[in-house]
C-alpha cells in the first residue's frame, strides 16, 4: 500500500510532469548540463584552497557546460515552435490546443535552459569572489 502511495505522489509530481512536457531527450540533456555544473562547482570549491589552477579549470568548465544548456534550451525551444507550426500545417486550420501544446514544450525547454544558465552562473561568481579572497 505504502509502495502505490509513494508511486503516486512521484507520478503526479508536477515537476515531473514539465519535464516530460519539455521533451524527455531535450530535457534530460539539460539536466545533464545541470548536474555536471553543479558537480564541476564542487569540485572547484572542494580545490579551492589546495590547487588553485584545478579551481580554475572547473570555473572554465563549468561555463562551458552552462552555456551548452542554454543552448540546449533554446534548440528545444526551436524545435517546439516548428513542431507546433508542423501540426498547424498537417492539420489545415490553427487548432489553438494543438498549437499551444508545441508552444509550451519551447517555453518548457528554453527555462530548463535559462535555470541551468542561471544556477550556473550564481556558482561561479561565487565561486570567484571566494577565490579573490
Amino acid at each position: 500500500m505504502k509502495i502505490t502511495l509513494i508511486m503516486t505522489s512521484i507520478v503526479a509530481n508536477p515537476i515531473v510532469d514539465r519535464f516530460q512536457e519539455g521533451g524527455p531527450i531535450i530535457m534530460s540533456l539539460i539536466l545533464i548540463c545541470l548536474l555536471l555544473s553543479i558537480f564541476l562547482l564542487i569540485t572547484g570549491f572542494l580545490n579551492l584552497k589546495k590547487n588553485n589552477s584545478k579551481t580554475k579549470k572547473m570555473i572554465e568548465l563549468v561555463v562551458d557546460t552552462s552555456l551548452l544548456g542554454l543552448v540546449i534550451g533554446f534548440f528545444g525551444s526551436i524545435l517546439g515552435v516548428i513542431s507546433a507550426f508542423d501540426s498547424v500545417e498537417a492539420m489545415g486550420e490553427a487548432d489553438p490546443a494543438v498549437f499551444s501544446s508545441g508552444l509550451k514544450v519551447s517555453l518548457l525547454t528554453a527555462t530548463f535552459g535559462l535555470f541551468t544558465f542561471v544556477i550556473a552562473r550564481a556558482g561561479i561568481l561565487l565561486l570567484r569572489w571566494i577565490q579573490n579572497d
